[in-house]
């Protein structure tokens, strides 16, 4: 065991004596948004058991997030950036409670990163910046086109140097981030494969569901997919499944759309056989984390993607799914898919055994807590030299007993 794996742990055992305060700077108010809650709201037992109490503080609360993404509102809309912005203000005389803070994106949506320089420069506040897309892209929605001119797309750059650590959902984000800071987390985005995405889906039915899911703003990727499906509706009989917080506008037969919601998204696309994830080869979707894969994987749903980004990773090429770009790709790839249940099923079961070694939440524990590695500092420092000098592994584990480390004992660094 090194000396500085030897560090970590005692750190870890002095931390759960003490109760750390972590903020979470988020956009949205808590189980609506996937970002959030599959990259935050997932850890917050491990942090409590951890020895961290966690306040978050979204920059919209429910009615501005009932709005915001609709077309019109446009008074409602502007009322919820005053709220939100006001909260932002009254934040500023609260930071002093909190040893850290875990910022989602950026501290409001529009302007300049100002909260964000206040925090590190005058607050003096540790700073772990979280994002998992290409958000340094200018990128808004239609409902929210009169939003362009305000985005400040370019204060990710200036985040990334003031951050105490940046967590980047897959390598090309990371790679992005280690321009500007050289502590980077490969954070992946992850579910939780015993306690939630814990069922199969069965393969054993006489007619196959196409699935797709995820939020309107990827709807538009389904016209890449959609040519494909048409023909093979000409000559085979299956459904489609389309789970979203807006319905699509698709000319196929067959389509059974169901509204999102945190209750029915696992067992409505483990009733499904097929998986979808069509992106655009863009350096938006190189940014992308593979989210629609990994539900699909999780629940033994092998899957069609395009080649894109790091889903050129999560895909394994006959393994667990296929890759497609042309119309014909797709047809074929689906094709066999639908045909072939027990090539569904192996594919399913490889599927899942990856995302539970690479992207579930127990693969992923011990990666999470190396982005608070360094809160206790100044509680543990004046202990630690004298112990680091002068016992030897075995010593240590004598007066640190195994029961004690069995959370960390397998620390992951930063690369």
């Amino acid at each position: 065991m090194s000396s500085t794996i030897l560090l970590k742990l005692i750190e870890r055992i002095l931390m759960k004596n003490k109760k750390f305060e972590i903020l979470l700077v988020v956009q949205f108010p808590e189980k609506v948004s996937p970002c959030q809650r599959f990259r935050f709201e997932l850890y917050q037992d491990l942090l409590a058991e951890n020895g961290y109490r966690i306040t978050t503080k979204p920059f919209l609360d429910k009615e501005g997030y009932a709005v915001i993404h609709q077309y019109g509102f446009f008074f409602e809309k502007v009322l919820a950036l005053l709220k939100g912005f006001a909260g932002r203000i009254f934040l500023l005389f609260q930071l002093h409670k909190y040893d850290f803070i875990l910022l989602q994106r950026e501290v409001a949506p529009i302007g300049p990163p100002i909260f964000e320089w206040l925090f590190v420069r005058v607050f003096n506040k540790k700073v772990i910046y979280d994002f998992d897309d290409a958000i340094w892209i200018k990128s808004v929605s239609e409902q929210n086109s009169l939003a362009a001119e305000l985005k400040y797309a370019k204060k990710v750059n200036s985040i990334c140097k003031w951050a105490y650590k940046v967590s980047g959902g897959n390598r090309f984000l990371c790679d992005y981030a280690s321009q500007y800071n050289k502590n980077i987390v490969y954070n992946p985005t992850c579910v939780d494969t015993v306690k939630r995405y814990n069922v199969l889906a069965r393969h054993d039915v006489e007619k196959v569901t196409i699935a797709w899911t995820g939020s309107f703003s990827t709807l538009k990727y389904l016209a890449l997919v959609e040519k494909a499906l048409q023909m093979l509706q000409e000559k085979y009989e299956f459904n489609i499944k389309i789970i979203c917080n807006e319905k699509p506008s698709l000319k196929l037969k067959n389509v059974h759309y169901v509204e999102w919601s945190e209750n029915n998204e696992v067992l409505e696309l483990a009733s499904c056989q097929i998986g979808l994830m069509p992106l655009t080869n863009d350096e938006w979707s190189e940014g992308k984390c593979g989210f629609k894969l990994i539900q699909y994987l999780a629940l033994g749903i092998p899957a069609v993607s395009s080649a894109v980004g790091v889903n050129k990773i999560i895909i394994e090429e006959g393994i667990n799914g296929y890759f497609a770009d042309t119309d014909t790709d797709w047809y074929h790839a689906i094709e066999k898919l639908m045909l072939d249940r027990e090539e569904r099923e192996k594919m399913g079961k490889a599927g899942r055994q990856k995302i539970m070694t690479q992207y579930s939440l127990q693969s992923n524990e011990n990666n999470f807590l190396t982005l608070f590695d360094g809160i206790s500092e100044k509680a543990v420092t004046p202990f630690i030299p004298a112990i680091s000098c002068s016992l030897h592994p075995v010593q240590a584990a004598s007066l640190f007993p195994l029961s004690l480390l069995r959370r960390s004992d397998s620390v992951n660094v930063l690369h």
